[in-house]
């Protein structure tokens, strides 16, 4: 399986804590591998996605770079468009956007939670995809207000990015398929979930889907498992119901979480039937059958997420697979 597979692409995840020294060996060494896409992360707390994606462009010769994914709520939209149009312009054809709602406890913590996400959401892809075209860009809505903004022809690059939407919910997923050229999908991420959450997108044009995945690659299938694990821990909280309803066992595994002390205790207690199907683990081989399922299943970029202490040997495994 090549990185550009028959029905996809196989990209990887740039963590969002990687020490500072290693961030761009890493994003080189992803290009050199063959990986198709790097995607870079903007968690509250830690960097920037803007940046990070500035940096690993101009480091890297010809990986495509994603954001997943930009708040809405934080940054003004034509302000956002300017950065956009900047590195696209700089870097052409190898950019991708992901905006989202941002996770909402983050966002309150922050003070910019919206009283109607969904909303706001719609209002920003939209103005965000006419400034990045080249067109006036006239909105009086609920959070978007611009009088007829335009981008100077000087800064509009040649190829446009493509904007996708990083969301779960079935409205946010409607949206999506309404007013964005792609899907973001936050792990886990099944062929199941991916089934699910088309019938919500519903696009009726072409449209992208992503995905992250916990992976690790071992010849040692006991051994990637147990390496996945801890990684597993935030998949007993509320807001991974959507991703985790669609296997069957989401009500035990809300029990489980519920009885056990601590998030680290439910990932070691998670059945191993379960953790198998939560994340992308074992051999190369195993693990190229699990993402070509995930192709067929109607994804476009399978998103690996390497699982740490260390980062850079991490993706040396991720890459027995391309």
């Amino acid at each position: 399986m090549s990185p550009q597979a028959a029905s996809g692409t196989i990209g990887v995840l740039l963590p969002r804590d990687i020490p500072h020294a290693d961030l761009i060996p890493f994003a080189q060494e992803a290009d050199d591998y063959g990986f198709g896409e790097l995607w870079v992360v903007e968690d509250l707390g830690y960097r920037g996605g803007l940046v990070q994606a500035a940096t690993v462009l101009a480091r890297t010769r010809r990986i495509r770079v994603g954001v997943g994914l930009l708040p809405a709520a934080a940054r003004n939209v034509a302000f956002a468009a300017m950065e956009a149009a900047t590195l696209a312009q700089l870097h052409p054809g190898r950019l991708d956007l992901a905006v989202g709602h941002g996770m909402p406890d983050w966002m309150r913590s922050a003070g910019a939670w919206p009283a109607s996400p969904l909303t706001l959401l719609g209002e920003y892809i939209h103005t965000l995809k006419t400034l990045l075209a080249g067109r006036p860009a006239d909105m009086d809505g609920r959070y978007v207000r611009l009088d007829g903004l335009c981008l100077d022809p000087s800064v509009l690059p040649e190829h446009v990015p493509d904007i996708f939407a990083g969301v779960r919910g079935p409205k946010s997923l409607a949206l999506s398929g309404e007013v964005a050229d792609g899907t973001l999908l936050a792990e886990p991420v099944s062929p199941e979930y991916v089934r699910h959450a088309l019938t919500s997108i519903n696009a009726q044009r072409p449209h992208r889907i992503a995905t992250y995945n916990i992976t690790v690659v071992d010849d040692d299938p006991h051994a990637a498992l147990a390496t996945a694990r801890p990684a597993l821990a935030p998949l007993g909280d509320p807001d991974w119901a959507p991703h985790i309803v669609p296997l069957g066992f989401h009500d035990e595994l809300a029990a489980l979480r519920r009885t056990s002390k601590s998030a680290q205790e439910f990932a070691q207690a998670i059945p191993e039937e379960w953790a198998h199907r939560l994340a992308l683990t074992g051999t190369p081989d195993h693990v190229r059958a699990r993402i070509q399922d995930l192709f067929t299943s109607g994804v476009t970029t399978a998103v690996l997420s390497p699982v740490g202490p260390d980062y850079r040997s991490a993706l040396a495994g991720l890459a027995k697979v391309l």
